[in-house]
């Protein structure tokens, strides 16, 4: 067993999934090995990120109405920011065609694993039923990517 190539198919699917089963492939390790380290990987960096971006969302948030707060306090004009923003309208749309399953099976899997998983907490953070989802979607991607690693290459 290689615990350099392990350890190093590991970190990659914590940060970039996808890339993740074609390292170990290059590295010689086995379909198993492979498969077990990038979704171990993708699975604790989504843990990581998921759970952390709840305290990071909370605290800026706090942030934000200390400083509106003083700003009143003060007397200063609080500026207005746009809510319906073209980036905004495309994030509710994307929301809406994919819906929960979609975003907690290829959030993580497309954009990256720290994203994906601040996205979807920040969309579905209340439901009890999204890190599962999360987790199942890291299984089934990382069966189907470490296959196609090591069916093509």
């Amino acid at each position: 067993m290689a615990w350099g190539s392990l350890l190093t198919v590991f970190f990659t699917a914590t940060v970039k999934f996808l890339f993740a089963p074609f390292a170990g492939n290059g590295m010689g390790l086995p379909f198993w090995e492979t498969f077990l380290a990038a979704f171990a990987g993708g699975t604790f960096g989504s843990a990581v990120f998921y759970f952390f971006s709840e305290l990071v969302m909370k605290f800026s948030h706090n942030q934000k109405v200390k400083k509106q707060e003083e700003m009143e306090r003060k007397g200063i004009a609080i500026p207005v920011k746009k809510k319906f923003s073209k980036t905004n309208k495309f994030i509710i749309r994307i929301k809406r065609k994919l819906g929960i399953y979609g975003i907690c099976f290829w959030a993580p899997f497309f954009l990256s694993v720290p994203i994906g998983s601040i996205i979807v907490a920040k969309f579905y953070g209340k439901q009890h039923k999204t890190f599962p989802l999360i987790v199942l979607g890291m299984a089934i991607n990382s069966l189907i990517m470490t296959s196609i690693a090591y069916l093509l290459f």
